[in-house]
């Protein structure tokens, strides 16, 4: 099992951690899904109610070099120690959803090569989850997943929004978009690729093969890169030197302490992200494009920025009615993403007042609604009787 130690919205990222938040007593027929974030730097897992009430939220290095197997089974291992740490019988967990970044076939439950997981080429993840935990599965991009739960759970909640973009700045960068009060996947529920938008079709190579895509220079893993090119181009004093590995992070801290090196970087990176913003803005007219990952840590110090660039690049009509801001679910983010894809394709008949094709809840911008599901549930300990589903699978 899994080392884990008990923490709070302060401790620094990278730890094995259980989060309870919410309600302390859920509703006894509420229905609980258990949400796996696959990222290219940590792994996540934890139990979600459908009122996104986080039972338990643990997290580990993912060890990505290691390749797909050992992988998801340290994430399997992982996903049971979180029912554990949820204090639920596994019995309740009816579900299990699955975020991870793309590109990916989210119908087909298969993995296509994701620039920031080596060897994941067309890797049957929700079969192999689903066979493995003995529960119905699903897979979403997830930039796509954190859009919903930002949209049901998250600021899109808190502001009652229709129209939503959702950008995520990481390992990698991705997107995804609620349009017009539901959830915009495109034809092959692949759209929110801009992590992929050019910003310099010259510029630097991109883990997708092309040149120049915003990823190539504001994802966390290429701001560090970028850093480590700029310390060999100079002989300038700075910080970084002192490091054996330069983080994302490390190139924010610096940067606020006034590294010279660092400062530039860091103000490449957010014009660039803050022209990426406007483009967003110019093109899908959202009211709110939202900053998430974990480069966001640096709060105010990458919003602010970002944010007055985009809005005053932006044509005034998109800059008006819109707004940019940080992801409020935090360190929460991940499992819930994962868990609500679960909801929404897998249990919207008991969790949302009234049948919706996937992709669209209620028109305000609700988060599903908690019911009572005697009659499926019924079936389905009826179906397992004697089958031991109320054990650890």
């Amino acid at each position: 099992m899994h080392k884990v130690s008990i923490s709070n919205a302060s401790d620094p990222p990278g730890q094995h951690v259980r989060v309870r938040s919410g309600p302390a007593v859920r509703q006894a027929n509420e229905p609980l899904v258990l949400g796996l974030d696959v990222g290219g730097t940590k792994l996540a897992a934890g139990v979600v109610g459908a009122d996104g009430t986080v039972l338990s939220n643990l997290t580990a290095a993912s060890h990505a070099y290691q390749g797909p197997e050992q992988m998801i089974s340290r994430h399997l291992e992982l996903g049971r120690d979180a029912v554990i740490a949820a204090g639920v019988d596994w019995a309740a967990v009816e579900a299990v959803g699955i975020a991870c970044g793309g590109p990916l076939d989210p119908l087909a439950g298969i993995i296509q090569s994701p620039p920031s997981l080596p060897g994941w080429d067309e890797v049957p993840l929700v079969s192999i989850v689903s066979e493995a935990l003995d529960r119905p599965t699903v897979v979403d991009n997830d930039a796509t997943a954190g859009a919903l739960a930002e949209w049901w759970y998250g600021v899109g909640r808190t502001r009652a929004v229709r129209h939503l973009v959702y950008l995520t700045i990481s390992t990698g960068i991705g997107g995804g978009l609620v349009l017009d009060g539901r959830v915009y996947r495109g034809a092959a529920w692949n759209a929110g690729e801009l992590g992929h938008l050019t910003v310099d079709y010259l510029g630097r190579p991109c883990g997708c093969g092309r040149r120049g895509c915003l990823e190539a220079y504001a994802s966390g893993t290429n701001i560090a890169a970028r850093a480590i090119e700029a310390l060999a181009a100079s002989a300038e004093r700075s910080s970084l030197r002192d490091l054996d590995t330069v983080t994302a992070r490390d190139v924010a801290e610096a940067a606020a302490a006034a590294d010279p090196i660092a400062g530039r970087v860091w103000d490449e990176t957010t014009a660039i992200l803050g022209s990426a913003v406007a483009n967003i803005l110019d093109v899908f007219n959202p009211e709110l494009v939202v900053l998430g990952g974990g480069v966001t840590r640096a709060g105010h110090q990458l919003l602010e920025p970002v944010r007055k660039l985009g809005l005053a690049q932006a044509m005034h009509p998109a800059a008006r009615s819109a707004d940019v801001v940080l992801a409020e679910l935090g360190d929460r983010l991940g499992v819930v993403s994962a868990a609500a894809v679960a909801f929404e394709r897998l249990l919207r008949d008991e969790v949302l007042p009234d049948a919706r094709l996937p992709g669209e809840p209620a028109a305000t911008g609700a988060p599903p609604t908690p019911r009572p599901a005697r009659a499926a549930r019924s079936r389905r300990a009826a179906a397992g009787a004697g089958s031991g589903r109320s054990e650890e699978p």
